[in-house]
């Protein structure tokens, strides 16, 4: 690399890191400020670091083009130096969470006006987008321990910022013994990664698989704790109690868990799998826990009468998808996923008293029950024949292929009554256009995930994602045209308590957050603090 090159390099990449450390000396800054007017000026400088922020990530990803056409790595040798680790991940994920917090921040500004919560809302706010930055750029996976530690820890002052709320508080306090279960396990994997490589940099780990260092059995322990950490952040079945509790949060905090933070399980294993060999237990257990928490969480969003309810249970239900992806190793797949439920989820909170309007207005009537089977038969059909045509777009992976195409013929399945032949046959068009859209987003989404051809799924793997799949589609039907038959309406009403099955752990969480809250009486809680103390005066 020439010196100018060199140089300019070094500079973008040293604006990157400098725009989360900002983010840090901002959030001290607003946290000890006390004037009204300066801390309405921090809102604003935050507003124009974020921006600057996805600035800086597109030139990188400018510089990355660059070099990947001239077939240089050089960038991610430079990275080194500040302990970055530029890849295509790292771009989509920090323009993802620049973007998002630039639109999380923009709301809370407005919806937190006259608030006495809003001073305390922005310093943890900003400290929780620069430590999931700082996760995102890191090298370092000692470093990464402690960002996922400390955003967990910024998210649970921002679950309390109402302390008069006596079940938000108590929803704060099991998530965070949820999180601190899952911040043991990550600290695990990094340790057993670190027997296994002898060293805590990620570059030299992904060069030593590259190698062949092959498995070990630190290298399992290691799969298994970061799966298991990875389905504690996402709120999987049987630990996702906490998620449906926390709704009482304001609607800025549930936006950037939803769209951000829970998000970031399936993100630990998208910077990791390329240090595993292959198909591991961690994959398995993925695959297992995603797709029973996919299956029940789509039906009991289904029966679902709140809004807000059927949001969260939607987010337990696209985290499980993600995770089902991974294990059966379509890793663009749940980039894809991760990338597109950020932007959808921090949408619907953001709008939920638009959401709340809409659901309340009378729905378009429903075509008779063969009519439609009819149309999402003929319309799934298309899309079959076309991935049957095509199976790159799904990387060649029958199981995705049955998901698409049941996602298109859902689609094709909500064509109203009353609708002309045309009409139904532009619907029934849109519909297929999922296909060669999901193809288009795979090719651009594509290049930034390391290349993982020699993965091989065992045939345990595909009989479990296949027999999830055909069980989606079975309990779907049923539920969508069964609501006449006694057993169903039965099963519906199981599924809308989500079949129980958070029960045990929750009640264990509740207990254990219940005891956490409880103060002897010559003592009172610290406002705003709830696990610090101070003597009666």
């Amino acid at each position: 690399m020439n010196p100018i090159a060199e140089f300019s390099s070094l500079l973008v990449l040293g604006i990157w890191l400098m725009l989360p450390l900002s983010l840090f000396m901002l959030a001290g800054l607003s946290s000890w400020l006390k004037s009204s007017l300066k801390l309405n000026h921090c809102w604003a400088v935050a507003g124009w670091i974020l921006m600057s922020s996805m600035g800086a990530s597109l030139m990188v990803a400018l510089l990355l083009l660059v070099q990947s056409g001239a077939g240089s790595s050089s960038l991610a040798a430079l990275g080194g130096r500040f302990g970055l680790y530029p890849t295509g991940i790292s771009v989509w994920m920090a323009l993802m969470v620049a973007f998002i917090g630039w639109v999380i921040l923009r709301f809370a500004d407005n919806y937190l006006k006259q608030d006495p919560g809003r001073d305390r809302f922005l310093p943890w706010f900003l400290l929780t987008v620069a430590l999931v930055l700082v996760l995102v750029f890191t090298n370092h996976l000692l470093i990464l321990a402690g960002a996922w530690i400390g955003i967990s820890l910024a998210l649970h002052h921002l679950l309390t910022l109402y302390q008069e709320r006596p079940e938000a508080r108590l929803a704060a306090v099991q998530k965070f013994i949820v999180s601190r279960v899952g911040d043991v396990l990550v600290v695990s994997g990094v340790v057993a990664l670190y027997l296994h490589y002898g060293t805590f940099y990620l570059p030299d780990m992904v060069q030593s698989e590259t190698l062949g260092a092959g498995g070990s059995t630190a290298l399992t322990i290691a799969s298994i704790s970061l799966a298991l950490a990875a389905v504690l952040k996402c709120a999987q079945i049987p630990f996702h109690g906490w998620l449906i509790r926390v709704m009482e949060a304001p609607t800025p905090v549930s936006a950037l868990l939803h769209a951000g933070v829970i998000n970031l399980g399936g993100f630990l294993w998208l910077r990791l799998f390329p240090v595993f060999d292959g198909f591991t237990a961690g994959h398995m257990i993925l695959l297992v826990i995603g797709g029973i928490t996919a299956v029940v969480a789509v039906l009991t969003m289904m029966t679902q009468y709140s809004v807000k309810h059927a949001l969260a249970w939607s987010t337990c239900a696209q985290m499980g998808f993600m995770l089902f992806e991974i294990g059966m190793g379509a890793y663009t797949l749940a980039l894809l996923h991760l990338l597109a439920h950020s932007l959808y989820k921090a949408h619907s909170f953001l709008a939920s008293g638009r959401t709340v309007g809409v659901s309340a207005a009378s729905p378009f009537p429903e075509s008779p029950s063969f009519s439609r089977l009819l149309w999402a038969g003929a319309t799934g059909l298309v899309a079959a024949t076309i991935l049957v045509q095509a199976p790159w777009i799904v990387e060649n992976n029958p199981v995705f292929g049955a998901l698409l195409v049941l996602a298109v013929s859902a689609a094709a399945m909500g064509i109203p009554a009353g609708a002309t032949v045309a009409v139904k046959l532009r619907l029934a068009g849109l519909a297929v256009c999922l296909v060669p859209a999901y193809s288009l987003l795979h090719f651009l989404v594509g290049p930034a995930v390391p290349v993982h051809e020699g993965f091989d799924i065992p045939a345990a793997a595909w009989a479990v994602g296949s027999a999830m799949v055909t069980l989606l589609a079975a309990c779907s039907l049923m539920i969508v045209f069964g609501a006449r038959f006694p057993i169903s309406r039965a099963l519906c009403s199981h599924f809308r308590q989500g079949l129980y099955l958070e029960v045990p752990f929750d009640r264990l969480t509740r207990f254990l957050a219940a005891e956490a809250l409880k103060v002897p009486t010559m003592l009172r809680r610290v406002p705003h603090h709830p696990f610090r103390l101070e003597k009666k005066s």
